[in-house]
């Protein structure tokens, strides 16, 4: 068992703040009186282990910290926490496997909390085909793969405008995780270029930001969505997501296409 840093009411006072919420706020979607709440953050009283969980879930904390929540208060963790590549986790890796494998021809692929790489499909190699070695060794962060200069960063020909992507939902990532990894990540990507500015190109209408990368099969457009487990108990699925990119195009679509069916060929070969 992890052993308590801080007090769980301090814990909890800090979480309601991170999500600018006053103790009223907190106590009406709880369901429970303010008085309550100030009394379990200031330590007078001592939150029940349901209470506690409830009050995580209206604070929408991820369920790493909220073993750390349980474990200040005395409780045993409830979330588990196994390698997606173990054998509890068989049928969540195959689901996986099942949502990248039916996207192709185009790429998609699984990250972890702190944007690892975990897996992805084949369509993937399209997007990396003459990227160094070295930026491939694991563990790779995908994140940094993007922006890096040796990497995609001199490929992207919207490079500015999606820099400003990556780093905005980042930052949002570490305001709403406090994630000390994450926050680091973010201040090494911050230094990789000039601080963006409000990119020229067109947006989508506000409501994407494309990807424009040069590739050796040509210039190839891309919209991208972000899936997660809806109902995890397991720490490691709670914190993989799968990043699938769509063609914008069809001369993108095209392209991914001819390359998919070029790919037994040379397999072959």
């Amino acid at each position: 068992m992890m052993m308590p840093s801080r007090p769980v009411g301090e814990l909890l006072r800090e979480w309601r703040q991170r999500r600018s919420l006053s103790q009223l706020d907190l106590a009406c979607r709880a369901e429970v009186s303010a008085r309550h709440v100030s009394f379990l953050e200031t330590g007078r009283s001592t939150p029940s282990r349901d209470m506690l969980l409830h009050l995580a879930e209206e604070l929408d904390v991820p369920l790493r910290e909220r073993n750390t929540l349980l474990v200040a208060a005395g409780f045993a963790p409830v979330y588990s926490e196994n390698e997606l590549d173990g054998p509890r986790m068989t049928a969540a890796r195959e689901a996986v496997e099942l949502v990248l494998s039916g996207h192709e021809p185009y790429p998609a692929l699984a990250v972890d909390r702190h944007w690892h790489l975990v897996t992805a499909n084949r369509a993937v190699g399209v997007l990396l085909e003459g990227i160094p070695g070295e930026l491939l060794q694991p563990p790779v962060n995908v994140l940094r793969l993007s922006l890096h200069p040796d990497g995609l960063g001199r490929r992207i020909l919207n490079l500015e405008q999606w820099r400003a992507h990556v780093l905005a939902r980042l930052q949002r990532q570490v305001s709403t995780t406090a994630d000390a990894t994450l926050a680091a990540l973010l201040d090494e990507l911050r230094g990789m270029g000039p601080v963006p500015s409000p990119a020229a190109e067109p947006d989508y209408a506000g409501v994407v930001v494309p990807l424009r990368i040069m590739t050796p099969r040509g210039v190839l457009s891309f919209i991208g969505t972000t899936t997660v487990f809806g109902t995890p108990v397991d720490i490691t699925l709670a914190e993989l997501a799968i990043e699938s990119f769509f063609p914008a195009d069809a001369a993108t679509g095209e392209v991914l296409r001819r390359a998919a069916a070029e790919a037994p060929r040379r397999s072959d070969a």
